[in-house]
């Protein structure tokens, strides 16, 4: 849509922080309160707001859309979002290891091995390794331990989880970096480890490249999300 407004303000309100445009509080597309919890996050987005020219661009504002989503979806969808992500537990990225060439596997076992035993100190997460593609079945209750642990998150920190969990394919390093264990960049690095490895051998893809480049943005802009909200 065109730009129909000239100033963009990030206003205290009862229960957080909201945007307005012209002096008028922006809402959701569910036509909901737009209301943020953090003062970082509602700057961060009101920015997003004032940076648009002659036509508003949603898909150059991560932070109002992850905003909108944690507002609109959470609110009917919660229970649905938690249970994808905690069903990550059952098919974690990090418990699937090559059998060859032999420096892949020791390069996974180095990178993603502290990980998941940080996960069954911290998180109760004791998942089980196993060596090619096929499915393992992990210890009964540990998709519960996972839920668990998720659902403590407010609302907002719960959609940037669930980006990061569907974009990593894990919910270890998803909750790594919701916990501040792990940098999402280094995040991004470790889920990349087989395609980078790959890439070594076979030259580089250039589609490949820009999805991983398009990729990496988007969680890294999930990470930032859960970073302004708890500010």
């Amino acid at each position: 849509m065109k730009r129909f407004y000239k100033a963009v303000e990030a206003v205290s309100v009862d229960g957080g922080h909201a945007i307005t445009l012209d002096g008028k509080p922006v809402r959701t597309p569910a036509r909901a309160p737009f209301v943020v919890p953090s003062r970082p996050l509602a700057a961060a987005i009101a920015a997003e707001w004032d940076a648009q020219e002659d036509e508003v661009r949603p898909q150059s504002m991560p932070m109002t859309g992850l905003a909108n989503a944690a507002i609109d979806l959470m609110a009917t969808r919660r229970g649905e979002i938690l249970t994808d992500a905690a069903g990550y537990a059952d098919a974690d990225l990090l418990c699937y290891r090559a059998d060859a060439p032999a420096g892949l596997r020791v390069r996974q076992d180095e990178s993603w091995q502290p990980l998941l035993d940080w996960a069954a100190e911290h998180l109760g997460l004791r998942l089980v390794v196993t060596t090619g593609v096929v499915h393992v079945a992990q210890a009964p209750g540990t998709i519960e331990a996972a839920q668990r642990h998720l659902d403590a998150y407010d609302d907002f920190t719960m959609v940037g989880i669930s980006r990061l969990t569907q974009g990593l394919g894990s919910v270890v390093l998803a909750a790594a970096i919701a916990e501040g264990h792990l940098a999402a960049e280094d995040a991004f690095d470790l889920s990349q480890i087989d395609e980078l490895w790959q890439e070594s051998l076979w030259g580089v893809d250039d589609e490949a490249v820009a999805r991983r480049v398009l990729l990496r943005q988007d969680l890294l802009d999930a990470a930032r999300f859960m970073t302004l909200t708890r500010s």
